[in-house]
């Protein structure tokens, strides 16, 4: 069969789907990886093997008009290259991708994988693509969401049926390309590690401020940042403030990276106070490099921390004295309790959210 992953960057596919895409193609599927151009477009092809089909798509606009032609754009790619089935990734593809399907007469598969800004902020975009869902959301095979929360919210409000739904356990994690270090060390300082993009709703001010609580209780902590800038759709940190912020000296921003797995090694514990996600690979790359976690009790955060102080601590949402308070309690644990909630971090992984039930579970819907 000819499947297309419709994403809106290809970073995306390159980050969270070529499992996925080696998955489909060693069943003998013919994969298309339908996305905006950007830095990794190429890789998708000389490195991943499938081949690379370009769509303009403005991921952060609310524009009618240019949602409108952006339908029109998606309706004319896949009449024209004629995939068996769609996979839908990311709100744009979901909705627009969903709708263009339909007319196309191409059976789809859609991926809830975090409910993004739209359903953080309530206003009348958040409205306006609730109204969107319920109509897109007639016409796919089936809807895959992250967390039970999602899927609940969605069926609460009546924009999916709830028998095409079913639970992934995220986009997994390769439990063999992420592995624990052959022996536990510590860090002295102790390191922590936050691995995201620079958004206000991953909670990066109350980290910042955290950083500040916790090196000013125990001087020395180092406190990572890596993650690349995003300043579109005015949900990302202005450069100009971000440069601010890391004058204080309180975090060591370490940019982007394609070896995330050499950084989570270095840290000691991985921080992420995210306002809601789908559940976030970064937590279960983490958890796979058996490192304690501290995130927020939030949907798609909590799920990888089930149980508070088994392999990491919870913290409230936008709460920075609450996330230093969880840090500080984290780095006084001594060596043997450290490495007990890195050991629970990584037997979560391989039982929950191992990447191969997410890719079963795909090839089972494609068929």
């Amino acid at each position: 069969m000819r499947v297309a992953l419709v994403i809106n960057t290809s970073w995306n596919i390159w980050n969270f789907r070529a499992g996925l895409v080696r998955a489909l193609q060693a069943a003998g599927h013919e994969v298309l990886a339908i996305a905006p151009p950007d830095d990794y477009s190429a890789r998708l092809s000389t490195e991943l093997g499938c081949r690379y089909v370009p769509i303009l798509m403005e991921n952060k606009g609310t524009n009618p008009l240019k949602d409108a032609a952006l339908t029109r754009r998606f309706y004319q790619l896949y009449r024209r290259e004629r995939p068996d089935v769609i996979l839908h990734y990311t709100i744009k593809p979901n909705i627009y991708g969903t709708l263009a399907a339909r007319l196309a007469g191409i059976p789809c598969l859609n991926n809830v994988s975090g409910l993004g800004t739209v359903f953080i902020v309530r206003n009348l975009v958040s409205r306006v693509a609730l109204g969107l869902y319920r109509l897109a959301f007639r016409f796919p095979r089936k809807v895959f969401f992250q967390n039970a929360d999602d899927r609940q919210l969605f069926v609460q409000h009546g924009l999916v049926r709830p028998e095409i739904t079913a639970l992934l356990p995220g986009s997994g994690v390769n439990v063999e390309k992420f592995r624990p270090a052959p022996a536990f060390v510590r860090n002295r300082p102790f390191v922590f590690l936050m691995v995201a993009r620079v958004l206000y709703e991953k909670g990066i001010v109350e980290y910042f401020e955290a950083a500040r609580q916790v090196r000013a209780a125990v001087p020395g902590t180092r406190i990572q940042l890596l993650g690349g800038l995003d300043e579109a759709g005015g949900v990302g940190v202005p450069r100009a403030t971000f440069e601010e912020w890391l004058t204080a000296g309180n975090i060591e921003y370490l940019g982007r990276s394609d070896d995330v797995a050499a950084h989570l090694h270095c840290a000691d514990a991985v921080v992420l106070p995210s306002y809601r996600e789908g559940t976030p690979k970064t937590l279960l790359e983490a958890a796979a490099c058996a490192k304690p976690l501290v995130t927020t009790d939030v949907p798609g955060c909590r799920e990888t921390v089930p149980v508070d102080g088994q392999n990491g601590y919870r913290c409230q949402v936008r709460s920075a004295d609450d996330l230093a308070a969880k840090m500080l309690q984290l780095l006084a644990l001594n060596d043997a309790e450290l490495a007990a909630m890195g050991r629970a971090s990584r037997h979560l992984a391989e039982t929950v959210f191992d990447e191969r039930l997410v890719l079963d579970a795909y090839l089972e819907a494609v068929g």
